[in-house]
């Protein structure tokens, strides 16, 4: 793949950049490097390697994936200026 000074332009603008005409030329070179570097990573022959989260062998630590009100809702609406059962009330601000 390779960028060519429209797509530098469209780059920018997308990212809000403000990129002034002579640098186009410079960031076009600096993308296509960027975009060789990657395609050369997919050569990389990968076969047999085990994906890892971490260079250290450790296990993730794990929960149990259960819905709780974290048993602390009175807590947390103690200071709420307006409260209902166990919600804010807020202000409405859409009409």
């Amino acid at each position: 793949m390779s960028v060519d000074s429209a797509v530098v332009r469209r780059i920018a603008h997308l990212s809000r950049i403000a990129v002034d005409e002579n640098e186009v030329e410079r960031l076009r070179g600096e993308l296509n490097a960027i975009l060789s570097f990657v395609e050369a990573l997919g050569d990389v022959n990968v076969d047999g390697v085990e994906p890892i989260a971490s260079v250290l062998p450790m296990q993730m630590k794990k929960r149990a994936d259960v819905v709780t009100d974290g048993a602390i809702a009175d807590d947390i609406l103690a200071n709420a200026p307006a409260r209902e059962d166990h919600y804010f009330v807020v202000p409405k601000v859409v009409e």
